[in-house]
């Protein structure tokens, strides 16, 4: 299976139509899961939405059911024009029963210096919503000041869904970030979320960016690291 991701800056309009939108698994061949959302800023401080920028996550089954939504579908038009990327799950902490992803045998990044993308999936037990942005104020906003973030879009479907979506320079970098005693505010946030959790469920998935096409920001992210190496299996 693999993961795709796609923004488009649309205008705040066309974004309330595409949110309306949502490709179904029964009306689309090899799709698993697909969702719209609404985008931001991964910053310290409040959200920061940005009203006229949609999202469109998605699984398939391989790429060639990829390649048939990008040829035929109205929603994939739509997006055309922004960038999208395709991502190997190499590792799934949690779980997300609506996309139930599994980590291919084999399929670890191996090498540091290779370019690593991070989703982070959310469904927001209300009543703890504060407390969960305050805590991820504090890593957010180390995560943005970080050299080693070559992207990042924070992910929304109000009023429960909260995700985020990065791209780091390399493994290294993000595990130091991530679990790096000097910055310990992303071990904070995940201790906080153990001992009274912010989710009813909740997942990370680490991924290999292998494709991208268009520009995000003016530019593609994947283009900044060295360009990733591997490709995953597809098919039977």
């Amino acid at each position: 299976m693999i993961v795709s991701v796609h923004f488009a800056d649309l205008g705040a309009r066309s974004v309330r139509g595409v949110l309306r939108e949502r490709p179904q698994p029964g009306d689309v061949p090899g799709l698993r899961h697909a969702q719209t959302l609404l985008t931001g800023a991964v910053a310290a401080g409040p959200p920061k939405l940005r009203p006229g920028r949609a999202a469109l996550l998605a699984a398939w089954e391989d790429d060639a059911a990829l390649d048939r939504f990008l040829a035929e579908s109205p929603l994939a038009r739509r997006l055309a024009g922004g960038w999208q990327v395709r991502l190997q799950p190499v590792r799934v902490t949690g779980s997300w029963r609506s996309m139930p992803i599994e980590a291919e045998p084999g399929a670890a990044l191996d090498e540091e210096d290779e370019p690593v993308a991070v989703l982070t999936l959310g469904q927001l037990r209300l009543r703890r919503a504060l407390p969960f942005l305050r805590a991820n104020s504090r890593a957010a906003g180390r995560a943005a000041a970080d050299p080693a973030l070559v992207a990042s879009v924070a992910l929304a479907r109000p009023p429960r869904f909260v995700g985020t979506f990065s791209i780091w320079r390399s493994v290294s970098a993000m595990r130091h970030y991530a679990y790096g005693s000097a910055r310990p505010e992303h071990t904070e946030v995940v201790r906080e979320h153990q001992e009274q959790p912010f989710h009813h469920e909740a997942a990370f998935i680490r991924c290999r960016p292998y494709g991208s096409r268009g520009l995000l920001e003016g530019r593609d992210p994947l283009a900044a690291p060295a360009p990733p190496r591997h490709a995953p299996r597809t098919g039977p």
